[in-house]
């Protein structure tokens, strides 16, 4: 029988997710605002929608990957959302990163239209998307992770389960990113330093990258810091923007004071008032401490 599912919103990474997902056998059912971006997916193995709940017409699974809380609100309980068509007990496999608010208002709509909700943003570049590499977390009731575990398993290298807590996953990819952020400004920082100190920037950036800091982030955002390597673009700096706020609104909420939240908050507005909001977000932290160090 045919595995068929509705996939929402096909960007830098969710073209990617969408195209695993055809490998391993799904036809999709899609829906993205600007429609011909899948023309890049096989054309046997999809169906076009014009709205997402077009999208979600006769399937148990919709996967949505959709950068931003409104757009996702909209896409999910709008005039033309997924509630309107989404059979009882489907289960809606959310992955971006969003606020954790909206993962409790959408799972509490979810229930009261007799369908599911899972938390589920994922961590990884587009090219990890592609190499089926992403780190996906889950939160939610044990039996819709069950339902959604062999779809996420075509996505990614490892599922991490943070709890039946419908936000509690959105917390982990907001800190996870905050860290992320924080760790780009501390790495273009001290590679400026080592630069206008006489010193080969990638030089340092490899030195610490194979000793102290021998992680994947300080290796892969630190090459690209180094070598101020800024295309292509794998994810905007608008969007990284956009989840500083949500962690300084998460940290607002729990009363949590973080310094360094202020720091890479106003770093990212600062791209995006430049006029750099669709470039890299590398970009925002790399070339931000440059020009206010002269480089």
């Amino acid at each position: 029988m045919e595995k068929k599912i509705g996939f929402i919103g096909l960007g830098n990474m969710g073209i990617n997710m969408a195209k695993n997902l055809i490998s391993e056998g799904y036809h999709l059912q899609v829906y993205n605002r600007t429609l011909s971006k899948a023309d890049e997916l096989d054309p046997s193995q999809i169906t076009k929608c014009p709205t997402p709940a077009d999208a979600a017409v006769g399937v148990s699974i919709v996967v949505s990957m959709l950068s931003e809380d409104e757009i996702l609100r909209e896409s999910v309980t709008g005039d033309h959302g997924i509630l309107k068509t989404l059979q009882p007990n489907a289960v809606h496999i959310s992955m971006s990163t969003i606020s954790p608010e909206l993962a409790v208002e959408l799972a509490t709509a979810h229930q009261k239209a007799g369908s599911h909700y899972l938390a589920s943003p994922v961590f990884g570049r587009p090219e990890a998307a592609a190499a089926k590499k992403l780190f996906i977390c889950v939160s939610g009731p044990q039996q819709i992770k069950d339902l959604a575990k062999p779809v996420l398993e075509c996505l990614g290298q490892a599922i991490h389960d943070f709890g039946e807590e419908t936000g509690a996953a959105n917390v982990v990819k907001i800190t996870g990113n905050f860290m992320i952020m924080a760790s780009m400004e501390m790495m273009a920082e001290a590679y400026t330093l080592a630069e206008k100190s006489g010193l080969d920037r990638v030089q340092v950036a490899n030195f610490f990258g194979s000793t102290l800091f021998n992680a994947p982030i300080y290796q892969n955002y630190g090459k690209l810091i180094a070598n101020k390597q800024y295309e292509p673009v794998g994810f905007k700096a608008k969007l990284g923007y956009k989840d500083a706020r949500l962690a300084f609104k998460l940290s607002q909420v729990s009363e949590t004071p973080l310094p360094l939240v202020n720091a890479v908050h106003s770093r990212l507005l600062s791209a995006v008032a430049k006029g750099m909001g669709d470039r890299d977000w590398v970009e925002g932290f790399g070339r931000g401490v440059s020009e206010d160090a002269g480089v």
